[in-house]
């Protein structure tokens, strides 16, 4: 029994000795790597946050290096978080749309008319995400805005590899359209939101539902920090923002070489701006001219944005990230005349967020009713915070009550 006993201690102290290296190495790389402006909400708060994540990956990685568990599983069980308790006022249920999982908040509230409809996608660069990690954030925006909200579960990447994630929000939100009124959903006030990917998601979406005369019009779509382009990772907010969690640039960039299973050779790459070559400028350039950005958005801008480079490039090995899928910005004006009206949130310390400032440009260039809040102290993904405990930061709660004024006024 003794050596038993001796074994585990020893045991024990090698845990210990490994996760105290483990959390001078996150420190290390997060001071080393990261920048935390004193602008940003709450910035000791953003470090801890970070350093965790950082430990999050650093596990997974090891774990998954031992056989333990599979690559990025442990980061996603993590982000799915304890389960909040059960909330009175909301009716909550899990169901399938078209073989897609979804789960639906209806307020338990009496309602006299039918709801407005919202049908939710949420973020995670296509491989991270998931109804569980969501249900906080889309709690308070059923709750607040008196909405039926459907959460839709995508499968992720690379187990289910793109584009099946836009396929299945297209059939899911087709289900939800076409059979809203068992939901006590008014047909014509059906919103589409979603944050960061899911942005992506909600903005392509809506450019091809418009031409569906089967269904009803979407009433609106609301764009949360989205994702809008895949074309110029240099723009101002790419550059002020490159080192600031929990999102930096090449981190972005890394995920989406795997969601898309390219080389990681491309993050350099497009760091570099070895994106587009000149002969594509004249078509794809005036979309993503950084004079089209105002100009206090320009100011912390310290350098140029690199030369375009030649025919061999990054576009000759991801042309598919140009199409409407996954850079919705791009699109022809014939998609964008139409639209439904459009709310954006945009964070300031958020390498995404010159992506909806060009697209908010562009959709009311082509007549689109534009709304937009911007939240001048926070960082990517800070709204998803709300009702985190001790990570929830202030800014979370006032970005989701702008979203949630704006639905409740439609």
């Amino acid at each position: 029994m003794a050596l038993i006993w001796s074994l585990l201690s020893q045991l024990a102290g090698v845990l210990l000795a490994a996760l105290l290296l483990l959390l001078v190495w996150a420190v290390y790389y997060h001071i080393s790597t990261s920048t935390v402006p004193s602008g940003v909400c709450h910035p000791l708060k953003l470090r801890f946050l970070h350093i965790s994540i950082i430990i999050t990956f650093g596990l997974n990685y090891i774990f998954w290096k031992m056989g333990i568990c599979k690559w990025l599983s442990l980061v996603r069980f993590m982000l799915d978080g304890i389960p909040p308790s059960d909330d009175p006022t909301l009716s909550i249920n899990d169901t399938f749309f078209e073989s897609v999982s979804v789960r639906i908040y209806e307020p338990k509230v009496p309602c006299a008319d039918q709801r407005k409809g919202i049908v939710y996608y949420h973020g995670g660069n296509g491989i991270f995400g998931s109804i569980d990690a969501y249900e906080r954030m889309c709690r308070y925006i059923a709750k607040e805005s008196n909405a039926v909200l459907v959460s839709v579960g995508y499968h992720l990447a690379p187990e289910s590899p793109y584009p099946s994630q836009f396929i299945e929000c297209y059939d899911a939100t087709v289900h939800f359209m076409k059979n809203s009124e068992n939901y006590g959903v008014d047909p014509a006030r059906i919103i589409l939101c979603g944050d960061s990917f899911g942005g992506t998601l909600t903005a392509y979406l809506c450019q091809e539902l418009k031409y569906r005369t089967d269904l009803p019009k979407v009433r609106a779509q609301v764009l949360l920090y989205p994702f809008l382009q895949a074309l110029d990772f240099t723009l101002p907010s790419y550059q002020q923002n490159r080192c600031i969690p929990i999102v930096p640039r090449r981190e972005l960039l890394k995920f989406a070489a795997h969601y898309l299973d390219q080389s990681p050779s491309m993050i350099d790459m497009a760091i570099e701006g070895n994106f587009m070559p000149e002969s594509l400028q004249e078509k794809y350039g005036k979309f993503v001219d950084p004079d089209n950005i105002p100009q206090k958005f320009r100011d912390r801008n310290v350098n140029p944005a690199p030369p375009r480079s030649s025919e061999d490039n990054l576009f000759n090995m991801m042309k598919e990230a140009l199409e409407r899928k996954l850079s919705p910005l791009l699109a022809d004006d014939s998609f964008l005349q139409g639209l439904p009206e459009t709310f954006f949130l945009t964070c300031e310390f958020d390498v995404m967020r010159d992506d909806s400032l060009l697209y908010k440009k562009r959709l009311e260039d082509n007549g689109v009713l534009v709304s937009w809040y911007h939240l001048e102290d926070a960082f990517h993904s800070a709204p998803f915070l709300v009702d985190h405990w001790f990570v929830t930061f202030p800014c979370a709660k006032i970005g989701l009550d702008s979203t949630v004024n704006f639905i409740k006024g439609l």
